[in-house]
């Protein structure tokens, strides 16, 4: 994988959880498989800023996005945390820089289950000049980690990657009284 270095960033687990505050909550879309809302085999992700400049997706997948029973699917898994650790970089440039992935690895660590409430906090690791690298974890209601992902991106204004109205795309804070004003990590 080039440049990439593939060692990770290691959260505290178990007893030493540390509670991040949550800085603001990211803009969902309409068709994105992964933070559109209504995308009928979406994810329906809702990303989270946290104020130690880490960004955590929270979604529910469900029987669609399985590969065996009961299973997330290894290409959702990568997409979840291929989104997250590319959103990252919106809190530093307030939304007016996107990244698009050059590269991405995927380690899968544990089986990762359906129907359940899961979370992938991402953060960039190097941020220069057009490029950015990133990483990121899956984690299980638990707090294991199930999949780690790593990835270099190019920095570019949306303008640049795609026609995008906002509105037409439905580009929006979604808020809910279930926002969370905090994660333990």
């Amino acid at each position: 994988m080039g440049v990439l270095s593939l060692s990770f960033i290691v959260h505290n687990r178990g007893e030493n959880l540390l509670r991040h505050p949550v800085r603001r909550k990211q803009q969902n879309s309409k068709m994105c498989l992964v933070c559109g809302l209504k995308n009928p085999y979406g994810l329906k992700t809702s990303f989270f800023e946290l104020q130690n400049n880490e960004l955590v997706a929270v979604f529910r997948p469900t029987e669609v996005h399985q590969s065996y029973p009961g299973r997330l699917h290894g290409g959702i898994t990568t997409a979840i945390l291929d989104e997250t650790i590319g959103r990252a970089i919106m809190g530093r440039y307030e939304g007016a820089i996107w990244g698009v992935t050059v590269e991405f690895a995927t380690k899968f660590k544990r089986p990762i289950p359906l129907n359940t409430e899961l979370r992938v906090v991402g953060r960039i690791t190097n941020d220069s000049g057009r490029f950015f690298e990133g990483t990121g974890e899956l984690l299980l209601p638990g707090g294991e980690v199930a999949a780690t992902g790593v990835g270099k991106y190019m920095k570019l204004p949306l303008e640049k990657i795609a026609d995008f109205n906002a509105e037409e795309q439905e580009w929006r804070v979604v808020r809910s009284e279930a926002d969370p004003s905090s994660f333990e990590l």
